[in-house]
């Protein structure tokens, strides 16, 4: 029974979501607004550890929101994240709808504590980001730059290819005192310039990225806060 009212829940969960995702497909003029959603003008504006790494992004943005827990609460949570893992902490039927298999936990997971630069998080069973850059309790870096047609990377300073994707996603954890944390979500994507390129990226993937990017950082910081209580 418990099982049963559960999945209903995420069914439920993942219908709203879906609203949502369709909401924000058809209102292209709330866009500034979707792409800084709970972050300031200063955490817009803030230089991050990966933003070099796409330097001249196409679309992107800057979420961020406020967890009433330590950087060194939040991290785990970051830390496990992943299809295989700890899950992505968004609306996971909708997820699952598209095949991801994503479970997400709502405890720190012990083997899933440990990450190195070179290592993946899969998105999805097929979709992996490597993890170019971490520091504990403070940043995680993914970054991908693949050449579309070949599927082989590629660096900047490369002849680049006719068709291609560069993207980052930053994880950043500004401790404001030892019991509250702003934790900001970056995503910066850069692809060969073509009008079905910018059809997908900007007008549906962006509004897309955002209600599930929303609702991880609000899953996070409901996890985080309630695993930090006394």
């Amino acid at each position: 029974m418990v099982d049963t009212k559960f999945k209903f829940n995420e069914f439920v969960d993942g219908i709203a979501g879906a609203f949502l995702i369709a909401a924000a497909i058809l209102t292209p003029f709330l866009r500034d607004w979707r792409t800084k959603w709970g972050s300031t003008d200063a955490e817009v504006n803030l230089s991050l550890p990966g933003d070099n790494q796409v330097p001249h992004p196409k679309w992107g943005w800057t979420h961020a929101i406020t967890i009433r827990a330590s950087a060194a609460e939040v991290w785990p949570w970051l830390v496990q994240m992943g299809q295989g893992r700890g899950g992505m902490y968004s609306y996971e039927w909708l997820e699952n709808l598209v095949g991801c298999d994503i479970h997400n936990a709502d405890r720190i997971i012990p083997e899933f504590q440990h990450l190195e630069v070179g290592d993946g998080i899969r998105l999805h069973p097929k979709v992996s980001i490597p993890i170019t850059a971490i520091e504990p309790c403070r940043a995680l870096v993914l970054h991908v730059r693949t050449d579309t047609q070949t599927g082989s990377t590629f660096e900047l300073t490369d002849t680049m290819p006719e068709k291609y994707i560069d993207m980052s996603w930053e994880f950043f954890l500004d401790e404001h005192d030892e019991g509250t944390t702003r934790l900001i979500s970056r995503w910066r994507g850069d692809y060969n310039p073509s009008l079905g390129n910018a059809v997908i990226y900007r007008v549906f993937t962006e509004p897309i990225s955002f209600v599930m990017d929303r609702k991880m950082l609000r899953g996070i910081k409901r996890r985080a806060e309630a695993a930090a209580l006394p």
